[in-house]
């Protein structure tokens, strides 16, 4: 396989319209003289075993084509390995791949950046208990709950089963009692939520971390204290262009290791459920090589 690039494909991103684009993306590829071949899994559990499988057969690269969740599973199979990423956004959110440079809404120029562009390292973080990768932002608190009762909704469909979900936790949610632990700083506070950001933003470009950098071998954390709803409502919009972080309400710290803990809660990492606190996370220097324009 050496040479070859492996793309892994999430036929329902954006609810299957990503996947209209995959054929002029292959088209793109083998246009550029490489060899070609296309992984789809019966689930996400048979994906990862697939791209598992590719990855130590050491292929050029191994190339993403979905949203953030894909990413999320496609660095669980490249991360410290040296075998490149390559991304070509083809979700919703396409967060990480914004974060590096990559066009989120142009398929075909994110090929380019996969055939012609430079291998960048980055940090990746670990989670535990367990060994999970991620790569973008974990979130516990608030929009956690809603990406819990989102889930478990079969109705509407789309963006907007997570806006009905939003509304519906806003009536019931309270502040959550949480310890954070950021190196030796133990941190106990009542938050609306708290993030922990190796790239700045999730959630289709809500910078939550907005100045986290993916290669400084640091995490940032962004902490929202409690505050009246009404206040979160009118801070919500600033989320979008990061300027959330000058609320008296907002603290954003850094360190090497973070532990979250907050009762009934659970964490999300890169959009994908992680499972209830507490969790750990620990950056690792250099762990991916992405491949960016």
């Amino acid at each position: 396989m050496a040479g070859e690039l492996v793309v892994v494909v999430n036929p329902t991103a954006r609810g299957g319209r990503g996947i209209r684009s995959l054929d002029p993306v292959l088209a793109r590829l083998r246009a550029g003289g490489r060899e070609v071949s296309v992984l789809i899994g019966d689930s996400a559990a048979d994906a990862l075993a697939r791209a598992r499988t590719a990855v130590a057969a050491g292929p050029a690269a191994l190339v993403a084509f979905g949203g953030d969740g894909l990413v999320h599973l496609a660095v669980q199979t490249v991360a410290g390995t040296g075998v490149p990423l390559g991304i070509i956004p083809a979700g919703t959110g396409n967060d990480i791949a914004d974060a590096l440079g990559i066009p989120r809404r142009d398929p075909l120029r994110a090929a380019d950046a996969v055939l012609g562009g430079r291998v960048r390292v980055i940090d990746a973080a670990r989670i535990s208990p367990g060994s999970r990768w991620f790569a973008g932002v974990v979130a516990c608190g608030f929009d956690s709950r809603v990406n819990e009762r989102a889930n478990r909704m079969t109705w509407p469909p789309g963006m907007s089963k997570y806006i009905l979900a939003l509304v519906q936790e806003l009536r019931s949610f309270t502040p959550i009692p949480f310890t954070i632990t950021i190196d030796d700083q133990v941190i106990k506070r009542e938050a609306m939520l708290v993030a922990v950001g190796n790239t700045r933003s999730y959630g289709a470009g809500m910078r939550v971390c907005p100045d986290a950098k993916p290669d400084d071998g640091l995490l940032d954390v962004m902490i929202l204290a409690a505050m009246p709803k009404t206040a979160f409502l009118r801070a919500f919009p600033r989320v979008y262009k990061g300027t959330h972080t000058d609320l008296p309400a907002v603290q954003i710290l850094r360190g090497r290791t973070v532990t979250l803990d907050a009762p009934d809660t659970i964490a999300y990492a890169d959009g994908e459920r992680v499972g209830p606190t507490p969790i750990g996370c620990s950056v690792e220097a250099g762990a991916l090589r992405v491949l960016v324009p």
